[in-house]
């Protein structure tokens, strides 16, 4: 039965308005237009530290909704008749760090535009009053304040936008105007960014003594992260489609939703949208965990803006601290600011927000290694389609042998090449394996942090089409790297294989050792391909590299 749709009242349920609404990857929740989770429950502690009169901090990995639930709070407590709450961004100073006077007025020109787009005209600001530099914002926020009929709460939307001396100078400004409140400044303001307020000593120019403090905002009572959606978030969200329009999204579809994404918010709608608009699977057809994974492979092959932009932090030094040790499957090492370091990876999103260390979700990890992997695949001339025997099975004995041919050929030159250089020849080789199997098939990836491995599952369908096959043949294959003052890993990389096949239920499966110590014989003097027994009987076709 087909449903209205809905829209949020301010206290973030939902009211019935009328006509179908879209799974949202641009920009905002419109209730009106877009299925959403109700915003405000997401961060639940918000409300009562603006109630509270309190100064604190959200932050949250990007496109994860913060601008919508702080949009949806602003609104809730001032329709309350309490509080004149307003949200808006600092965005539109961002291009003026260098001219503090002129950024000052930009972010408060910004706020009046948006308080009168949001607030009742008698509780909106006055005009400005002139002032100096590094006070203009402090004066004209406590005469507003001094004026309002209700204590006022502002939310700095996009605070991180603020670089050098501007953001310097505004938190300087809250900080002047704290002890003032409710009455001579705002009540209550809210910090929202990217990362945490530990991080804007790196944004403000690096030196936490330029703002007279070790922290520049300690007067917040808090810093508020913003989750992900849960599981039952994910089931809410798509169920509100299969009520305005019938079609069903099956529980394992729910479910592999949320194993691939972890509930990061625009994945959960990019899958969707893929499935509903992109590959336009029709109404009367039930969405399945197959029409999930393509979605997926869709995704990443299309690197959309969001994923674009979290791959673009690759190669700073502080996220490839921790990206490239996990991906050579290595213990990450602790340098002395291993914990801001960590803290920053984690408010990028890049990693899970708790222990143990690893990529935030499968669809993350699919992708750094696919923008890792382009310079090398881009070598790769083998055609994939060559690689399939007559039966639709693919041809593991050839696509080792030709891996082989190329490692040989360009190998060292690529590994030379290549930033990630700790974890260039598993990478090689998954790019070479992308390339053969991207004609159809699919190459899940396992790190195995610390314990000096990768794991790799490839999947390549022999009934039906990529995900919706109903057969699938499957192969194991591990990588480890032999490396100076270490042991031949081959014990070793028998029994983790071992396991790992038991794991995944195969008895055959690829050992691939990669010999990068100073005294290695010449590449071309070292390959070789030879068959071995793990401790279970199972077995194993060891490639040496």
């Amino acid at each position: 039965m087909l449903r209205n749709r809905i829209s949020l009242s301010p206290d973030g349920l939902a009211s019935i308005v009328g006509a179908m609404r879209r799974f949202n990857t641009a920009g905002p929740c419109d209730p009106e237009k877009h299925y959403m989770v109700p915003p405000v429950p997401r961060l639940a502690d918000a409300r009562k530290y603006v109630e509270d009169q309190s100064y604190f901090v959200v932050h949250a990995p990007r496109q994860t909704g913060k601008t919508t639930t702080l949009m949806a709070l602003a609104r809730a407590v001032t329709a309350e008749g309490r509080i004149a709450a307003v949200h808006f961004s600092c965005e539109p100073a961002q291009a003026l760090a260098r001219d503090v006077p002129a950024a000052e007025r930009a972010i408060y020109r910004w706020l009046r535009e948006e308080a009168a787009a949001q607030l009742p005209a008698e509780l909106a600001p006055p005009p400005p009053e002139q002032a100096e530099e590094g006070v203009f914002l402090l004066v004209n926020l406590a005469n507003w304040a001094a004026r309002c009929p209700r204590p006022v709460a502002l939310v700095f939307d996009e605070i991180d936008a603020l670089l050098g001396d501007v953001l310097i100078s505004v938190l300087r400004q809250l900080r002047a105007g704290f002890p003032r409140r409710p009455v001579g400044f705002p009540a209550s303001i809210v910090l929202c960014g990217l990362r945490d307020v530990r991080d804007y000593k790196a944004a403000s120019g690096g030196d936490a003594s330029r703002l007279g403090t070790a922290s520049p905002f300690n007067i917040k009572v808090e810093s508020l992260k913003l989750g992900g959606f849960t599981p039952e978030d994910v089931g809410q969200l798509y169920l509100q489609h299969t009520e305005e329009t019938g079609q069903v999204f099956e529980p394992g579809a729910v479910e592999h939703a949320y194993a691939l994404t972890q509930g990061q918010p625009w994945l959960v709608n990019a899958l969707a949208r893929e499935i509903v608009e992109k590959m336009a699977v029709p109404p009367a057809v039930s969405i399945n965990a197959g029409h999930v994974e393509e979605a997926k492979e869709r995704l990443i092959l299309a690197r959309a803006t969001h994923l674009d932009s979290l791959v673009a932090r690759l190669n700073e030094d502080r996220v490839k601290q921790f990206i490239q040790p996990m991906l050579a499957g290595q213990m990450v090492a602790t340098p002395d600011s291993y914990n801001d370091d960590l803290l920053y990876v984690r408010d990028l999103g890049l990693v899970a927000p708790s222990n143990p260390l690893r990529i935030a979700n499968a669809i993350y990890k699919e992708v750094i290694v696919r923008v890792l992997t382009v310079p090398a695949e881009s070598q790769v001339q083998a055609e994939p389609r060559s690689f399939v025997l007559p039966d639709g099975k693919l041809d593991m004995g050839r696509l080792i042998s030709e891996f082989l041919e190329f490692w040989v050929q360009h190998g060292p030159v690529l590994v030379e090449g290549m930033s990630y250089h700790e974890a260039a020849p598993q990478l090689v080789l998954m790019a070479f394996l992308q390339r053969i199997v991207n004609g159809g098939g699919y190459v899940e990836r396992e790190y195995a942090i610390g314990r000096g491995r990768i794991d790799l599952l490839v999947k390549w369908p022999l009934s039906g089409k990529g995900a919706q096959s109903k057969a699938w043949q499957r192969e194991a294959i591990e990588l480890k790297v032999w490396a100076d003052k270490k042991p031949d890993p081959l014990e070793q990389g028998l029994k983790q294989l071992d396991q790992y096949m038991a794991q995944v239920g195969l008895d055959h499966g690829f050992l691939v050792l990669f010999d990068r110590r100073s005294t290695a014989l010449p590449v071309e003097e070292r390959v070789a391909v030879s068959q071995a027994d793990a401790a279970s009987g199972r077995s194993v076709t060891v490639v040496r590299a």
